[in-house]
């Protein structure tokens, strides 16, 4: 029998099945490594992805073969056709999940059970009011907490994702893990990333090796534990010996994940990211409003992408402010 050839593969061997969808760029926060001080020049409303364009794009991954998709923003419940999104893509019978910053999630409860969502990640970078006020330039941190409590009293598994950055809320990566005790949640540490417009550079980068060197020098008489990672994870899964919930550290920076990607993007405005860091894109949305099909358009794309991090396989590009600028920010990716 001929061995068929994956149309989603590309040329490194990497087949993708897992599709993050922003359906927005507007938030309700202003988190400093996310958006520019100054803010962004925000994509006028007739160039963005309607509703039921998002659904018919998704309806053509998910015959190609993907099976998860996560909407992302900006913050994706501020959108208010959200909970229609929603509904429509919880009948293509695939995972759906998403990323948020909390915020509206008391409004969504009944609409995430009714389309079949049973985890969510949730942005939440300090612990401390003063401090997540500071970096989200908004004070919403009681709804927040008082979100993640409904959350997990609505059976929700809930991951808290959580950038970390050196002097400001390094100090708190215990208390992370603490929450973990008695709580069936994961933690996820972020290593603070490169895009346009958030201040970056390495001397604020918090490592995986120094994440963990944290939490092996606390956690002397319990063990710290390397758990199984799933297939295609970006990251690398602990817990601490007799806490219910867990930890892992998303290491893009230090120990990138690169040879097992399987996600793609598709920004808000209807362009087809192959990867988190490269700047070249594929616009779907001028192609499906002129009624022509977008397969060969993703496969262009999914072909196309690089081995490593956009083509920035070294320290020394990644480090280049010249090549990560020409990047969008990140509220404008989707994350």
């Amino acid at each position: 029998m001929e061995n068929k050839i994956n149309p989603m593969q590309d040329n490194h061997g990497r087949a993708h099945n897992y599709l993050r969808i922003s359906i927005t760029e507007h938030c309700n926060l202003r988190c400093t490594y996310c958006m520019p001080a100054e803010g962004i020049a925000l994509t006028p409303r007739a160039h963005l992805m309607t509703a039921e364009e998002i659904v018919t794009i998704a309806k053509t991954f998910v015959k190609l073969g993907v099976n998860k998709i996560r909407l992302t923003g900006g913050e994706p419940l501020v959108r208010k056709d959200a909970k229609n999104i929603i509904e429509q893509l919880g009948k293509l019978g695939v995972e759906l999940t998403l990323t948020t910053n909390g915020i509206l999630v008391h409004e969504f409860i009944n609409t995430f059970k009714e389309a079949g969502i049973t985890t969510l990640n949730v942005s939440i970078d300090s612990l401390k009011k003063d401090k997540f006020n500071q970096i989200t330039r908004r004070n919403y941190f009681e709804k927040l907490i008082e979100n993640l409590d409904l959350l997990e009293s609505n059976n929700f598994k809930v991951k808290l994702n959580v950038v970390v950055i050196k002097g400001f809320n390094d100090n708190e990566i215990i208390d992370f893990i603490e929450m973990t005790k008695d709580r069936n949640i994961q933690i996820r540490f972020i290593e603070f990333m490169p895009f346009d417009g958030n201040q970056w550079n390495k001397e604020k980068l918090v490592s995986y090796a120094e994440i963990l060197s944290q939490a092996n020098a606390f956690y002397t008489e319990q063990k710290v534990e390397r758990t199984q990672d799933k297939p295609n994870d970006t990251s690398k899964n602990h817990k601490i010996d007799g806490y219910q919930g867990s930890f892992s550290v998303i290491s893009s920076v230090t120990n990138p994940f690169c040879s097992t990607c399987n996600r793609i993007r598709l920004t808000a405005d209807g362009k087809l990211k192959n990867c988190l860091f490269s700047n070249a894109e594929t616009s779907l949305l001028d192609t499906l409003r002129a009624g022509d099909s977008i397969e060969p358009l993703i496969f262009q794309n999914i072909k196309s992408k690089f081995a490593m991090r956009g083509g920035m396989d070294d320290d020394t590009k990644f480090q280049n402010p010249l090549l990560f600028s020409q990047n969008r920010s990140m509220i404008k990716i989707g994350g």
